[in-house]
């Protein structure tokens, strides 16, 4: 695929009616009947019944297929903290997203807010509108408040996708490029550089696969997260280990998987030379990933190599996930999103290309109509 011009991006998303969404009525009104129907005096038996019997709102309103995609624009994309009004293109692209590949209906809610307490209790008070929540493009670690407490209050799946998005397609991607490379999820080292929302849950859930937690390792900032370090929050503590390695080069000494995370160009050639055999590189940063397919290729023709771009082959991309999660979650009438489906989700959908697996296809692309069932 060719790479899209800044002007054709702009062009996109200005032509015609703007932005990228738009709401739709299901019902007809084109009579004094229909109107009658839809609105007084026909709507009032609905709501008597939905008082009567709560659980009756998924039977006659949209609450069961709609899911609120929020976020306050403080980790929008690589781009960093843009406000929400700023992040809104991205929020009304989720809409997009959900609409073609699970065709679940969304409303886009951009919050002017950055304490998480205000961001849990705006979100806890429209929560009954949908049948779940979406949070997006909140920083770390204030994102693991806020999921984590909607959670607990919410009778609605709520699930963050730059954490578990992300987590559970790396993960698919993960298992079959170590079958292409014939190595063992136990036995490999595993470097992330970046420590926010996304990798913390990509290590959890890498973990929960069998990655043994002395061979894992997380580069923030400062350098590796070890037991000596006084600077850590509690999501990265449960990380540190005991290690010599201080620097993202002492990390990847040995490795044999990278999970970039963080911003573009911070990887350089020489550094994937220390890799073991077939090293497997997910430089993840959006719009430019940590280290190019060209520049790692260059350096380890054997490299198994994913980026979060759709110009390059093996794109790990939430799309991947997030429809197909919620897709399941509402049929199965769920009320939370849990560690084992997460873990189901994944499996299923690096099953997708188990029949055409190889180097430059470890995982699916979004248009192939088996992965929103698989997710």
């Amino acid at each position: 695929m060719r790479k899209i011009t800044k002007d054709e991006a702009l062009e996109y998303h200005s032509r015609g009616r703007k932005g990228k969404i738009e709401v739709v009525s299901t019902k007809p009104c084109r009579t004094q009947e229909d109107l009658s129907l839809a609105y007084t005096p026909g709507v009032a038996e609905p709501c008597l019944e939905i008082a009567e019997d709560p659980e009756k709102v998924y039977d006659y309103t949209a609450k069961g297929n709609l899911v609120a995609v929020i976020s306050n624009g403080t980790a929008v994309l690589g781009l960093g903290n843009i406000g929400p009004l700023a992040g809104k293109p991205v929020m009304e692209g989720k809409g997009v997203l959900f609409k073609r590949f699970a065709d679940i209906d969304v409303f886009d809610i951009e919050i002017a807010q950055e304490d998480p307490q205000k961001v849990i209790e705006t979100v806890a008070a429209i929560a009954p509108t949908f049948g779940g929540i979406n949070l997006e493009d909140i920083k770390s670690p204030e994102c693991f408040v806020i999921e984590e407490e909607l959670k607990k209050r919410l009778q609605i799946p709520v699930f963050h996708d730059d954490q578990h998005g992300t987590a559970i397609i790396s993960a698919a991607a993960l298992l079959n490029a170590l079958e292409i490379a014939g190595k063992k999820i136990d036995e490999v080292k595993v470097v992330f550089v970046g420590a926010g929302a996304s990798a913390i849950a990509c290590a959890k859930l890498y973990l929960s696969y069998g990655v043994r937690k002395e061979n894992l390792r997380l580069v923030d900032k400062t350098g590796v997260i070890h037991t000596g370090r006084k600077d850590l929050n509690p999501y990265k503590a449960q990380f540190a280990l005991e290690t010599k390695e201080r620097t993202l080069s002492d990390a990847l000494a040995g490795a044999d998987v990278f999970v970039g995370l963080s911003t573009k160009g911070i990887v350089k050639g020489d550094m994937l030379k220390a890799m073991n055999r077939d090293p497997i590189v997910f430089a993840l940063a959006n719009p430019d990933p940590e280290i190019s397919p060209e520049e790692a290729k260059a350096a380890r023709p054997d490299v198994i190599m994913a980026t979060g771009r759709s110009d390059y082959p093996n794109q790990i991309n939430n799309v991947l996930a997030f429809p197909g999660v919620f897709a399941g979650a509402f049929d199965a009438g769920a009320t939370s999103i849990t560690e084992n489906m997460k873990l189901a989700a994944a499996a299923a959908l690096g099953d997708v290309v188990a029949d055409t697996l190889a180097p430059d296809h470890i995982v699916p692309s979004p248009f192939d109509p088996r992965v929103a069932p698989a997710g």
